[in-house]
């Protein structure tokens, strides 16, 4: 059996509320944006890191109000969302040269929502070759740069975007 050692994810699994419910990780209030790794914000939405990304740079663009249906988004938050995934392929394409992106959102379980309370649209950077064997033969992704670094890297060319 392989192992992989992740003690980041113990925060994710023990995080309950004061009544014993789950709470949800996308509820982030502002106060602890770099701990939470919130690369920025702009009106009703924010953007932050995935800590179990896909490929390196992969970040979550969420509205701040907890909702998981697409058709309860205002229109101001639909727009602020947008704004932030543009404004995240501008960055990605300077900071990270990227050969393409994906950009999704899952709507429902059925659809392959991790968690289907909390709406959020994901960004993927891709790149050429990004997906090797290691993936293929190995079923195991190499992220090239500890998130630490990344984040550091976005959260300024992000802070540079919007001033």
């Amino acid at each position: 059996m392989d192992r992989i050692w992740a003690p980041w994810r113990m925060e994710y699994v023990s995080s309950t509320t004061a009544k014993g419910e789950k709470k949800c990780f996308l509820c982030v209030d502002g106060s602890d944006d770099d701990k939470c790794l919130v690369v920025g914000r702009k009106g009703s939405a924010f953007v932050i890191m995935n800590r179990f990304p896909y490929s390196n740079g992969h970040v979550m663009v969420v509205p701040t109000r907890h909702t998981g249906l697409l058709e309860e988004l205002t229109d101001d938050e639909l727009f602020d969302m947008m704004a932030l995934v543009k404004i995240m392929t501008l960055i990605f394409k300077e900071e990270f040269n990227v050969d393409g992106l994906n950009v999704g959102i899952n709507v429902g379980r059925a659809a392959g929502a991790g968690l289907e309370d909390h709406i959020h649209i994901h960004m993927v950077p891709r790149w050429f070759g990004d997906a090797n064997f290691v993936a293929v033969i190995g079923e195991t992704r190499v992220i090239s740069e500890h998130i630490d670094e990344t984040y550091r890297k976005l959260k300024n060319k992000f802070i540079e975007k919007i001033l």
